[in-house]
């Protein structure tokens, strides 16, 4: 029996002073929590219903991921572990069974199930997939891992990629393998500024946090 797809949600346990710092400097402390805590739950209920893949959450702090109360028990989870996006993400490229592998961000109040169906779609065909943010960055990634071992690809994949930045989702796919493609879905919007935040909230096509 073909195993599942795998698709991991990346978040932090949303403790208030401890999310969207960035935003909280502009909206404050109490509207940046608020806003983190109701999509990321939205965003985790929402992908927990696709039964096509498996899903699970990598969550930072470590401590938090076994026992936090922040989302469904039945959800599996795993820490993400010390170092940069990079080396975190390529833990759990390296780590999870055989198969292809999606993993998302939580701020993007645009995500739906259909955008996931679209990544494992294009894994058929391809060795990665990215989801474009409009600020330069991806607020998904996708490995087939089948024609390159993954501890061989994540290991060059993530390398010197400028995180935080307009060269994000350019840097990692210079980092592809020659011959290795790596389509774009959908541009989405992460939240991680008051801008980007009122246009969530003005968007009628999105939920309102």
């Amino acid at each position: 029996m073909a195993r599942k797809p795998q698709l991991v949600i990346f978040l932090r346990a949303p403790q208030r002073g401890a999310v969207k710092r960035r935003l909280a400097m502009e909206i404050g402390p109490r509207q940046a929590h608020a806003f983190y805590a109701g999509v990321s739950r939205d965003v985790v209920r929402r992908l927990a219903r696709g039964r096509r893949w498996h899903l699970s959450l990598a969550v930072t702090p470590d401590a938090l991921a076994a026992h936090a109360r922040f989302w469904p028990a039945s959800i599996p989870r795993l820490p993400q572990g010390t170092g940069d996006l990079g080396r975190r993400m390529g833990r759990v490229f390296a780590s999870l069974p055989p198969g292809p592998v999606v993993i998302v961000g939580t701020d993007i109040p645009g995500l739906s199930g259909r955008h996931i169906e679209q990544a494992f779609a294009t894994l058929k065909r391809n060795e990665a997939v990215f989801g474009p943010a409009a600020d330069g960055g991806y607020w998904l990634i996708g490995l087939a891992r089948r024609r390159l071992a993954p501890r061989a690809l994540v290991a060059r994949l993530f390398r010197g990629v400028r995180w935080s930045t307009a060269h994000a989702l350019d840097d990692t796919r210079t980092n592809l393998p020659k011959g290795a493609s790596g389509p774009l879905l959908a541009r989405l919007e992460d939240i991680d500024d008051a801008a980007s935040w009122r246009r969530a909230q003005e968007s009628a096509d999105l939920p309102r946090f």
